[in-house]
């Protein structure tokens, strides 16, 4: 008895197919039925053998296709990138990859590193969407998702989580105008649906009822009040400071301390901007609340984060603080920048 597939014919015999199938084969000299092919094997292993490439083909084609309908993950947490690159030399990298390669679905789960990846999130929808390709653009709505999920089941970074989905629906709105121009990836009616999506995260967000936790212990308006004004020196976002104001009547005289907006104003901004946009009260007195908000409308505000991706000057790999990569320098500590979410953008245009 021959192996499966193997090919055991005598030479000038061939298959000859009988009413009920495959059963024997034909010697091409004599013209007779040399023997009943039941006798060797039987039809379904016969099947089998023939068959064999072409299933194990179209198997490893299904597996292909369904690696490609989820998010693929890198076993590496980092990469390579050269601001001299281009596509014809080595070390190549697009935003995309990029994207998908840093791990930024873990990153949402660190509070140190939430806010950052928030923050690149919202300039990738400003002008950077039509950057990524196919398979990026779903990972960049993957990890939106997980972001409003988290900020569903925690009830916090609410505002700006709104920020970053009005940002991105009014991209996709001027985005899907010019389709037919090669702006984007995919077909219209997915972009459509996700407009949708986005819009039902909206009112989900604007649904959210923050209760009141049950009273344990010191409340904050229990702290001294150089208690409070300490920590509430700590807020670098004047809405916040404008919010806290609106708790209690004690509150909303602390966040009206005209030293508490200077020390926003001066953290935010330099001399040169502040002097440009100077504003008297009625007692001819610097108002700092009003300069402030007058400030942000004219100049980018001054971004802090717990964690930064970094971006080894030695051997040019871009990765999270405290990722080990495989760096030749003496003191790798040493040769490590952090990048801001817009210098990280900034690597990617060749």
């Amino acid at each position: 008895m021959p192996f499966l597939g193997q090919d055991w014919r005598s030479p000038g015999q061939s298959w000859v197919k009988t009413a009920d199938g495959w059963k024997r084969f034909l010697d091409e000299k004599s013209g007779s039925f040399v023997s009943d092919l039941g006798s060797y094997c039987s039809k379904e292993n016969l099947f089998n053998s023939l068959n064999y490439d072409v299933a194990a083909k179209k198997r490893k084609k299904d597996m292909l296709n369904s690696k490609t309908k989820t998010q693929y993950f890198h076993q590496e947490k980092w990469i390579y990138v050269h601001k001299g690159s281009t596509k014809e030399r080595h070390g190549y990298c697009t935003l995309g990859e990029a994207f998908n390669r840093l791990d930024f679905s873990t990153a949402i789960l660190d509070s140190r590193r939430f806010n950052y990846v928030v923050r690149l999130l919202e300039l990738i929808a400003k002008s950077q969407l039509t950057s990524l390709s196919g398979i990026a653009q779903k990972n960049f709505m993957n990890i939106l998702e997980k972001v409003v999920l988290k900020v569903l089941e925690d009830q916090q970074n609410i505002r700006l989580i709104r920020e970053l989905l009005q940002t991105l629906y009014t991209s996709l709105c001027t985005l899907v105008q010019r389709v037919g121009k090669s702006v984007l990836v995919g077909n219209i009616n997915m972009w459509v649906y996700r407009m949708e999506t986005i819009l039902h995260w909206q009112q989900q967000l604007n649904n959210i009822q923050i209760t009141r936790p049950a009273l344990r212990g010191l409340t904050f308006t229990d702290l001294p009040l150089c208690l409070q004004l300490n920590i509430m020196q700590r807020l670098s976002d004047g809405r916040d400071l404008v919010s806290l104001g609106q708790v209690a009547p004690d509150l909303h005289v602390l966040s009206e301390d005209r030293l508490l907006w200077k020390k926003l104003c001066q953290y935010h901004f330099s001399e040169r901007q502040i002097r440009k946009r100077l504003i008297l009260s009625d007692k001819g007195q610097l108002d700092w609340k009003k300069m402030y908000f007058k400030l942000v409308r004219c100049y980018p505000r001054k971004e802090q984060y717990g964690d930064t991706l970094q971006l080894c000057r030695h051997c040019h790999i871009l990765s999270w603080k405290g990722t080990d990569h495989p760096c030749t320098a003496n003191n790798p500590e040493s040769c490590s920048i952090s990048l801001s979410p817009q210098d990280f953008i900034n690597l990617f245009k060749f």
